[in-house]
């Protein structure tokens, strides 16, 4: 549980990075950011894997570059499902799951995956 927090705070991060730099993604106030933080790791843990196998030769294809369009989709989908968080298209989507992805990957050095190190 103290896992998906975390997860959900840097995620809360993320997006929030997102709509300071990436024109077309925005958020009416706090509680929608932390909203749409808790719902896009749902819909990360739910529809994102779906997607992943249904594109999975195009994703061979465009040598992983199409996970892209997959994450901005998921991101999409969330501004579709929430009132109040915005994302005006597929580039800034795109944008928003790249600032998204690097503050998760950063994070992550700092924070660690929750494994000891044998």
């Amino acid at each position: 549980m103290l896992r998906f927090i975390v997860q959900a705070v840097v995620t809360a991060l993320g997006l929030w990075l997102a709509s300071q730099v990436i024109d077309g993604v925005g958020f009416s106030d706090t509680t929608t950011l932390v909203i749409a933080a808790v719902l896009l790791g749902v819909v990360n843990a739910v529809v994102r894997p779906i997607l992943v196998i249904l594109t999975f030769p195009i994703t061979v294809l465009t040598l992983g570059l199409f996970l892209l369009v997959v994450n901005a989709a998921t991101i999409g989908l969330v501004a579709v499902l929430l009132d109040g968080f915005v994302v005006d298209g597929l580039w800034p989507g795109m944008g928003a799951a790249i600032v998204t992805g690097l503050v998760s990957w950063i994070a992550g050095a700092f924070i660690g995956d929750g494994r000891k190190a044998d």
